[in-house]
């Protein structure tokens, strides 16, 4: 296998990193038809650039016979290999408006951000129909395509969805600015008319942001 394309198999590794994690080494080979050895070898170039670690599940841990399988998550600078090029501009734009306008100022661009986003995304999810694993599967579509490496999760006995993005193009200005977070946030209760909960988010330090939708509540007031 030449340099380059090793380095192509290690890029398509972190981006299944990014998307599905936490994930093993298993997983990853079947995805991408290689062996286990193969993809072992790409996962410790990835720990040793420090761009993926190994997930360690928290509290206690059911015993089992055998070696327990590894789980990988990117760390925040393999999420940098997917984030905006333009974030220090971006960042000093949110900084000149809230120095200059006040707080209120950076509330009203999230809401106007995701305003326009949820013109973009609205005719493809309510093209999906009113069934809500297929709006919230719509949703997950359109980010992905716009570089959030989202999935949709069940929860339980599918009482609930759980819309997962691996990536964040606006992760660095979302670290000092989490109104972004809390309008997109809103922003997807409006388009999928289902009362939606922000779990986790990136900006925070998770491996993830984690929407949680309960599909037997409808959305509150404040979220239509």
């Amino acid at each position: 296998m030449t340099i380059a394309s090793d380095a192509g198999t290690r890029e398509r590794i972190l981006d299944l990193v990014i998307q599905h994690g936490p994930i093993t080494a298993r997983a990853l080979a079947s995805e991408l038809e290689l062996t286990a050895a193969a993809v072992r070898r790409h996962i410790q170039a990835l720990e040793q650039d420090e761009l993926i670690i190994e997930h360690e599940t928290p509290g206690p841990q059911v015993p089992r016979r055998g070696r327990p399988a590894r789980l990988y998550i990117s760390t925040e600078a393999g999420q940098a290999r997917l984030t905006n090029a333009y974030s220090d501009i971006a960042r000093a734009t949110m900084q000149f408006l809230e120095d200059e306008m006040g707080e209120g100022a950076v509330v009203a661009f999230a809401e106007k951000r995701f305003g326009a986003f949820f013109e973009r995304y609205e005719p493809r999810v309510a093209a999906a129909g009113p069934e809500p694993s297929a709006r919230v599967a719509a949703l997950a579509d359109a980010l992905t395509a716009d570089g959030y490496a989202a999935t949709v999760r069940k929860v339980g006995n599918g009482f609930a969805l759980q819309l997962c993005q691996g990536n964040c193009p606006v992760l660095r200005v979302a670290h000092e600015y989490p109104q972004l977070c809390a309008a997109e946030t809103r922003a997807f209760g409006k388009l999928l008319d289902l009362h939606v909960q922000r779990l986790a988010t990136l900006a925070d330090g998770e491996h993830v942001c984690t929407t949680n939708i309960p599909l037997n509540v409808r959305p509150t007031k404040g979220q239509e």
